[in-house]
């Protein structure tokens, strides 16, 4: 939660300075017809820019603050460090998950919400079709950021203690988890 907030908090001062540079452009050069589109053009790219820059640090720093134990601005921090070197790449998985999420809203939209010419089994097939769909591609992307996590920490050289994090996981589970015993995990005694 405290991860959230704290890319709520950054998310907004970047949307309000954004909203500010916008306002200052309509102002001062918006009135200009060849200046002013390319002006615009340049602040919508470095806009865009950021905001993916700021959106892929937010799925880092919220991987990290699961699997270790930062929180909140330190777990920002700590995103930002990582990703440098693999930033193309989250960005990329980033966008290609949020591409099939919009592809499936869309989907929903046209075909159950406005899809008038269809009967009502129809919808109901489809909504749970994309219901699944959007179910796996969240899940999918909860798989793909914590890979990205590990590919970033490797990229760094940076030691993945695995018994540590299994011990920090195992607060999440709160008790139901049962340790493997070294003879159940041997195959050759089957």
């Amino acid at each position: 939660m405290v991860t959230f907030l704290s890319i709520f908090v950054a998310m907004f001062f970047y949307l309000v300075v954004g909203g500010v540079l916008f306002l200052i452009w309509a102002v001062s050069v918006g009135g200009i017809q060849v200046v002013g589109v390319a002006v615009l053009i340049i602040l919508v790219f470095m806009f865009i820019a950021g905001l993916l820059y700021l959106t892929t640090v937010w799925h880092l720093a919220s991987t990290i603050s699961v699997l270790e134990e930062s929180y909140g601005f330190a777990a920002m921090l700590k995103s930002q460090k990582l990703i440098k070197g693999k930033l193309g790449l989250a960005i990329s998985v980033f966008v290609i998950t949020s591409l099939m999420s919009g592809v499936n809203q869309i989907a929903f939209k046209s075909l159950i919400v406005e899809g008038t010419n269809i009967g009502m089994v129809s919808k109901f097939v489809y909504a749970i079709i994309c219901l699944l769909l959007l179910s796996t591609t969240i899940l999918y992307g909860l798989v793909v950021q914590t890979v990205i996590y590990f590919v970033c920490k490797s990229y760094h050289h940076e030691n993945i203690d695995k018994s540590a994090l299994s011990d920090h996981l195992e607060v999440y589970l709160l008790g139901e988890y049962t340790l493997l015993k070294t003879k159940d995990v041997q195959l050759f005694h089957v």
